[in-house]
């Protein structure tokens, strides 16, 4: 198992003090979001620094995304290949094959192509940790500082929430990290969260061949989607073997044995060999220096479309991604990366930045039709709205129950959700629920970016017989 420190044979050559003062823009934090914002402000003439204290790709490609989705395929794989008749598969997962995917998709943790990248672009990498030190100023390491002359850019992403259970310092457990760089599968594991990272590593977990148990504070999983998909993914859970517990919260955590056991608040308790902390995130500010630029450490950057953080004079402080509290997912940080980089280099040159809306200036679309799919299977995926808001909107719900669906897997079962603002006649928001239903995000998503009136969506005729059919059965639901 890795958790962190930067043990990779490749480092960067850079140290500050061989930069001096030929500096424009400084990015602190190589994430994907990071990555994003120098490319796009070297392509605009800058010159970019990128700061990373461990590996270049951040989170996402070592720990979050990446991983996570390298454990969960293969399970998946194995589930629809059982539901197609025909198809001869005992549906057993060889772990150490698994763990061995997992790790190719990780780069084995070896972060050196993602250096021979940055740098090919333009970027110049130094590694260390950054921290503001005064106006348009960074130290590295407690030492060398960088004065860029136009911008600071804060790529810095978010760390788990640890909750204030008594105990629960005292004992080993793990964070999403752990979960996802583990290379034994453990012979119990108790999750307490039942949002995405929970419900994600519950099933991959429990289809390598662990007992699970899932603790979830709610009335049901997956608290921010409509209520029949947290019902779904439960059902499937059930169906994996996974225990899984509502409206139940850990009161006191402690070892047992080689294990842990928590106790809840309505007497009963739980134990396990393991104990996954998968209770949400939170920008990761807290070792910042925020304080020396009149900022609150440990709260998330409030940036306006453009990412220029508010309340620090100058216009020189940007920030993008989880950091800002805006969009907690990575597609959304590296959108409103590019976003920055390409303001930070507009505003260099002297020109004029209009932050209109859907302009090339503005993240616009954090307002309007931010993406996320739950890849577990069933997965979840939505974008914009979830819910109506508005006495205009009209909910459209109904199974998935076309052609497409039924030779796609035997017994398909789904659901989506249209969210149709009736004044404008346009969708503002699509929730699908079902095997494979990521990529039909995606048409949603330009649906919705694009205000696509639904009388001219009726002419997007989709091909038969594919799942995407459903879109026919929606529009003839809404009226047309």
């Amino acid at each position: 198992m890795d958790t962190g420190e930067n043990t990779a044979e490749h480092t960067a050559e850079n140290t500050v003090d061989e930069l001096g003062e030929d500096v424009d823009v400084v990015v602190i934090g190589a994430g994907p979001v990071g990555e994003n914002a120098a490319a796009r402000a070297v392509r605009g003439g800058m010159r970019t620094v990128l700061v990373e204290h461990e590996r270049l790709g951040g989170e996402c490609s070592y720990w979050a995304c990446v991983p996570s989705k390298a454990l969960l395929r293969p399970g998946n794989a194995a589930a629809a290949a059982r539901r197609v008749p025909g198809v001869r598969c005992d549906g057993e997962l060889d772990e150490h094959a698994v763990f061995a995917w997992r790790d190719k998709r990780v780069s084995h943790w070896d972060d050196g192509g993602q250096v021979d990248w940055a740098e090919g672009a333009g970027i110049t990498v130094v590694r260390g940790r950054a921290r503001l030190s005064g106006q348009r100023e960074v130290t590295v390491d407690g030492g060398p500082v960088l004065r860029p002359t136009h911008a600071v850019v804060v790529c810095t992403g978010s760390v788990p929430v640890i909750p204030d259970v008594e105990g629960l310092a005292d004992v080993p457990v793990w964070t999403s990290r752990d979960a996802t760089s583990a290379s034994a599968v453990p012979e119990s594991l108790a999750v307490l969260g039942g949002g995405v990272v929970g419900v994600e590593m519950a099933q991959a977990w429990a289809r390598l061949g662990a007992s699970v148990e899932i603790i979830a504070r709610g009335e049901r999983l997956l608290p921010r989607m409509p209520a029949f998909a947290g019902e779904a993914v439960a059902e499937a859970l059930r169906a994996d073997g996974v225990r899984v517990r509502l409206g139940a919260s850990a009161r006191r955590v402690s070892a047992d044995g080689g294990g842990v056991r928590v106790d809840l608040d309505d007497g009963e308790s739980v134990t396990a060999q393991r104990l996954l902390v998968a209770t949400g995130r939170k920008p990761a500010t807290g070792d910042l220096g925020l304080d020396r630029v009149g900022l609150t450490p440990g709260r998330a950057l409030t940036v306006d479309d453009t990412g220029l953080v508010a309340d620090v004079p100058g216009g020189w402080l940007y920030a993008a991604g989880d950091v800002t509290g805006r969009a907690l997912v990575t597609h959304q940080g590296k959108y409103a990366a590019r976003v920055v980089g390409d303001v930070v280099a507009a505003r260099a040159r002297g020109e004029e930045v209009r932050a209109e809306a859907w302009s090339h200036y503005t993240a616009t679309a954090d307002h309007h039709a931010v993406t996320q799919v739950v890849f577990t299977d069933p997965e979840v995926a939505s974008v914009g709205l979830v819910e109506a808001d508005k006495p205009s909107h009209r909910v459209v719900d109904r199974d998935i129950d076309v052609a497409g669906a039924s030779l796609h897997a035997d017994g398909y079962e789904g659901r989506v959700r249209l969210v149709v603002d009736t004044e404008r006649q346009v969708v503002v928001g699509a929730t699908f629920v079902g095997q494979d239903v990521a990529e039909l995000l995606h048409a949603a998503t330009v649906a919705i970016v694009g205000e696509v009136p639904l009388r001219r969506l009726w002419h997007a005729v989709p091909a038969f017989p594919t799942v995407s059919e459903v879109w026919l059965r929606l529009l003839e639901d809404c009226g047309l």
